[in-house]
């Protein structure tokens, strides 16, 4: 499951989150993050209960993108014990973010 994270959320859902967290920073009007987006979507399926797959909506959250730095979206961050582990900026292929991912278990 892919649970949509806001700077209401995200404390709750990310920093304190027993679990490694693949965190997507995206917009609508953003193409490359149209072409990952069934990835991450998919990965939240196949990562259930061993780590939380989130979606910030960058328009939306500008504070969660400032925090990180994010600048160039789609950028996926990978957080375990509420610290950015690993990063990936730009479009690539699914098997890429599930070894990041699976890195962290």
């Amino acid at each position: 499951m892919t649970i949509e994270v806001t700077e209401a959320n995200f404390e709750e859902l990310v920093l304190k989150s027993d679990k490694p967290v693949l965190l997507d920073f995206w917009a609508e009007w953003c193409g490359p993050c149209r072409v990952i987006a069934p990835y991450v979507k998919e990965l939240g399926e196949e990562f259930e209960g061993k780590a939380v797959v989130g979606k910030v909506d960058v328009d939306s959250n500008p504070g969660i993108s400032s925090k990180y730095g994010i600048r160039n979206i789609p950028t996926i961050l990978f957080i375990k014990d509420g610290e950015v582990a690993d990063k990936q900026v730009g479009a690539v292929p699914k098997k890429n973010l599930a070894e990041k991912l699976n890195a962290l278990l």
